[in-house]
């Protein structure tokens, strides 16, 4: 590709696109498989029949399984710390900061969150099922899912004085306030869990993360509308995908179309020396014509006139468009480093050759 290169605006917006739809399209494939896997996973109900089937099962473990019962601590259970009355398993306390920050490119306050101190709690628990069967739940924070619910919310809101008004203007910054979350896993709630089924040597009944690197699900809804979740994620980075696959495809369509308007120029110009190749030809086979001396000074005096201003020695024979300067022979033209009228430095659109009579 003589003489055409690809700008750095087009190289940057097509290698983002092309990395951006990869990651996409990986994401897209990770939730399409985890869905597939738990629609594929079978569901078992806690009752002394699942000891039975982990027995029958090779190396008593099933590796990806779906069972459903209720929250019961093996201990001392949790307590909310705002609503003593609320007893869990799981714990999380969350303190974030929210802040207004002036974008000076958008001319707007934007609000920015920080997580100041966060913490997690949590005890032994099991899943009860209906004939008081129980399986523990190992590693509950490695899971998945919405196996949580807020217990307590409260945004504290600081008060300004005049003087900080003024300062947060000049600083850039405004303190909304603090906003405190706590959220528990209840006792006597339902909990799904889909994992590693295995029976322990202890003949306990054990729900674990599963060691076929498949995800860890724990999910205070059912597995129907974990699974619809997961698809509705997979519809989405799908539509990512091909969002970005199209931003890509047109970066190289208008690279194709700057190299075949590339490619078009090369022809004109090409077509042109040629021309002027074939018009100097026939003008060195005419004769030279007789003249006296005034003659010949007048047509020397007529050539130094007409002579390209780069060279002198050529005679002028193409127009520069779009600004119209007769003022270089072709040769010239075509030495030229960068395309820009020798008088005017105007953008050079196209050469009209010119024949001199």
């Amino acid at each position: 590709m003589d003489g055409f290169s690809v700008t750095i605006t087009e190289a940057v917006c097509l290698g983002a696109s092309l990395a951006f739809s990869g990651i996409c399209y990986y994401l897209y494939r990770k939730s399409r498989t985890t869905a597939d896997k738990l629609d594929d996973a079978p569901h078992f109900t806690i009752d002394g029949k699942l000891k039975d089937i982990l027995k029958a099962t090779p190396g008593a473990c099933l590796q990806y399984a779906v069972i459903e019962g209720a929250v019961q601590p093996v201990g001392e259970p949790l307590r909310s710390h705002f609503q003593k009355e609320i007893v869990g398993v799981l714990q999380k306390f969350m303190l974030r900061e929210h802040r207004l920050v002036w974008n000076s490119l958008s001319g707007s306050w934007i609000d920015r969150e920080q997580v100041m101190h966060q913490s997690v709690n949590s005890v032994p628990f099991v899943l009860v099922g209906s004939d008081e069967t129980t399986v523990r739940v190992l590693c509950p924070l490695q899971a998945s899912g919405v196996h949580m619910e807020i217990t307590h919310e409260k945004f504290h809101q600081v008060n300004y004085s005049l003087g900080d008004i003024v300062g947060q203007y000049f600083s850039g910054e405004k303190l909304k306030g603090q906003l405190e979350t706590e959220e528990m896993l209840k006792v006597g709630a339902t909990l799904t869990g889909v994992g590693e089924l295995i029976l322990d040597t202890d003949d306990t009944l054990n729900l674990r993360p599963p060691s076929n690197s498949a995800q860890y699900f724990l999910s205070i809804t059912d597995s129907d509308a974990l699974r619809h979740d997961l698809e509705d994620m997979a519809v989405w980075w799908k539509a990512l995908t091909i969002a970005s696959a199209l931003a890509g495809a047109a970066v190289l369509l208008w690279v194709g179309r700057r190299y075949y308007n590339h490619l078009k120029v090369q022809r004109e110009w090409e077509q042109l020396r040629r021309e002027h190749e074939r018009r100097r030809a026939e003008a060195r086979r005419e004769p030279a014509a007789a003249a006296d001396s005034e003659a010949l000074q007048d047509v020397g005096e007529n050539h130094i006139e007409n002579a390209c201003v780069i060279c002198l020695c050529q005679p002028r024979d193409c127009i520069l468009l779009d600004c119209g300067h007769v003022c270089c022979c072709h040769s010239c033209y075509q030495a030229l480093p960068r395309r820009l009228c020798p008088i005017c430095r105007q953008n050079i659109s196209r050469v009209v050759p010119l024949f001199h009579v």
